[in-house]
């Protein structure tokens, strides 16, 4: 392919920095300039543009995805961040009826067992480092994304009345701080007097997603396992799925329900073994 044309770089920039102005996050920012990237590169040996955005090139680029063998997730991907674009121009309408296939969606999501809670709770407590226990009963007990966690300011803390304030694009949601969360934000905030909650030690930059993902694989956890551990055990322990979805800062309560399907396979599974052999 050619390299895409230099006079696109201007929309696809001023993309990026309403993406920023958006709240994503440097990665999210990233893999969509990559995409329109990519699919500028197409469209110009077509001889078009992206500044001429049309409905009949997305549908040809989505056949020549598949004609690549592209799996049926990454054209879907794809076509998600086509649809960002679009909604940035004002013209969503665009990507409406696409002939797409259907993503076969996995309802299994994965969180952690209860001895795999304790074990990581356990082993970061005895590593010692302030910082990484605030970290990881954060995640666990707030359910925040990765990158609201690496957002967070001092101002979102609220010791006092024990919530943690988060901010995303126009929307702000609290959530309840546990004791136990609380308590080891408090000691970590002590130990510096950064403007970020959490920094880089050596120098006291705030804290990259990049690092925080590190730092977790060391306890084989992932920022997303502990997110999803966190709705998990809220809707077990019988809580509303609306609230859960207020909590999780979900748009759509659809992706709440997901844990629930996750709950009913569970208990279906423990049903068919308690009467197997009865």
């Amino acid at each position: 392919m050619k390299k895409y044309s230099t006079e696109a770089i201007p929309l696809i920039q001023e993309f990026c920095f309403w993406l920023q102005e958006q709240k994503k996050s440097p990665s999210t920012v990233k893999t969509y300039k990559r995409e329109l990237e990519k699919y500028q590169e197409w469209l110009q040996e077509k001889e078009t543009s992206i500044d001429h955005f049309r409905k009949n090139d997305i549908q040809s680029y989505i056949y020549y995805l598949e004609e690549q063998q592209k799996s049926v997730t990454t054209i879907d991907k794809t076509v998600g961040v086509i649809r960002t674009f679009a909604k940035y121009l004002k013209k969503p309408d665009l990507t409406f009826g696409l002939d797409l296939k259907p993503v076969e969606r996995k309802y299994e999501i994965e969180t952690l067992s209860m001895k795999e809670y304790n074990a990581l709770l356990k082993k970061v407590k005895e590593d010692g480092n302030l910082r990484n226990i605030a970290i990881v009963y954060v995640l666990l007990h707030t359910g925040v994304r990765i990158s609201e966690l690496c957002h967070l300011d001092r101002s979102h803390v609220d010791l006092e009345n024990h919530e943690l304030i988060v901010e995303k694009s126009e929307r702000k949601r609290i959530i309840p701080l546990s004791h136990e969360a609380r308590e080891y934000l408090k000691m970590y905030l002590d130990s510096h007097s950064y403007k970020a909650v959490f920094v880089s030690v050596s120098s006291g930059e705030r804290l990259t997603e990049r690092a925080v993902q590190y730092m977790l694989k060391k306890y084989n956890a992932t920022p997303q396992k502990l997110r999803h551990t966190f709705c998990q055990r809220l809707i077990d322990n019988q809580i509303n799925v609306e609230t859960v979805s207020k909590l999780a800062g979900h748009k759509d309560i659809n992706v709440t329900k997901k844990y629930l399907k996750t709950k009913m396979n569970r208990q279906k599974i423990e049903e068919a073994i308690k009467y197997a052999f009865i």
